[in-house]
């Protein structure tokens, strides 16, 4: 057996996880195995086993063309730091209890390194209409090269400075940037802090008003872009009060920040008028209005019947026309009929003449 990739020395902090890598190629395959040694000079080599440490420790591991394992650990503590070893063998023996395996197993080592993670201080702070975030870390910390402010996916801002503290503006208000800002070191490890914009519920309908047809279920959707996230949805109707899903034709369907209400088998007098959706969170509600309208069966048509209807009006006023109007006179065709008949026999006198005069 024999290693293609081994796994690599990390330096991690408290609190995160870690992931080593090792591959082994041989004929038969190879068994890996994973095995640690604390830094405490009386620790000895002991072996891991997918779910050990409390179920923090993942093994997996693929056996097809060559062995391939990966072994992560999360929530990391400062006991999680020493020697990471790969151990791969394809001796027959490699297990046996009493036999001494002829090939030893070959080994990788990886050191990890788990430091106390800093503490970080964070502050949101609002003024003329700009809101100001900062991060401040604790010491002792690792030396820092730089910083970045991120938002989602996005990198808002970005330096080289040295130091513990940064921060990064915002123009405008609290209810229109809310959501998850972090704060990164750049060290070795890479540190960040979370610096949260918190707001109660900016509820939107999806639509403000819609339309459903008489007998068809009716959707009204509302949603709330803001952070955190609603932990409470409910709907409302004006004239009615709460909408619950025990009444039968109702079907209310929430999640996080996105409310649905289905009305089945819409009815125009009973479903017709303002619906309210409200969002409630640690911060406070916040409600959106939709209004729904509901049609005839027959809506649909009454274009098409209008049409129809005009069509037949001017199809019957043409016909009416075309009875009373006068028939065309008809021309007298008793001089134009002669005029040949004169024209054919001039011409035959002409050629008897000219006949005559040859002879």
């Amino acid at each position: 057996a024999g290693f293609i990739k081994s796994p690599l020395s990390q330096k991690r902090l408290t609190q995160d996880s870690v992931e080593l890598y090792c591959e082994a190629i041989g004929n038969p395959i190879p068994e890996i195995q994973w095995w640690f040694e604390g830094n405490d000079p009386n620790e000895t080599y002991a072996q891991l086993w997918d779910g050990a440490r409390q179920d923090r420790v993942k093994i997996n591991a693929t056996y097809n063309l060559h062995s391939t394992s990966t072994i992560s650990i999360a929530n990391l503590t400062g006991d999680d730091s020493g020697m990471y070893e790969c151990r791969a063998s394809n001796d027959p023996d490699r297990n046996h209890l009493s036999k001494s395996p002829k090939v030893k197993w070959i080994r990788s080592q990886a050191n990890v390194f788990v430091i106390e993670r800093p503490e970080i201080s964070t502050k949101v702070t609002e003024s003329s209409g700009k809101l100001t975030l900062s991060c401040n870390m604790s010491a002792p910390h690792p030396a820092i090269t730089g910083h970045k402010w991120i938002h989602g996916e996005k990198i808002l801002e970005q330096d080289e400075n040295s130091g513990a503290f940064t921060s990064y503006t915002i123009d405008g208000k609290r209810e229109e940037h809310s959501g998850v800002y972090e704060c990164v070191y750049e060290a070795n490890p890479q540190i960040r802090g979370q610096v949260n914009i918190s707001v109660a519920p900016q509820v939107t309908a999806y639509k403000k008003s819609e339309h459903g047809n008489e007998g068809d279920t009716g959707v009204l959707t509302c949603k709330n872009p803001s952070f955190p996230a609603v932990t409470t949805w409910s709907w409302y109707k004006s004239g009615h009060g709460l909408l619950e899903n025990a009444s039968g034709r109702y079907i209310i369907k929430s999640s996080g920040n996105k409310t649905e209400l289905r009305i089945l088998k819409l009815d125009i007098e009973q479903d017709t008028g303002d619906y309210f959706c409200n969002g409630t969170n640690s911060y406070g509600t916040g409600d959106a209005t939709v209004n729904l309208r509901v049609r005839s069966r027959l809506a649909a048509l009454w274009p098409f019947l209008g049409i129809v209807a005009e069509v037949l009006v001017l199809v019957t006023i043409i016909f009416i026309y075309e009875k009373r109007r006068k028939p065309d006179e008809v021309p007298d065709d008793d001089d134009g009929g002669s005029a040949p008949l004169k024209s054919n026999a001039t011409n035959h006198k002409d050629k008897n003449v000219r006949q005559r005069n040859a002879n």
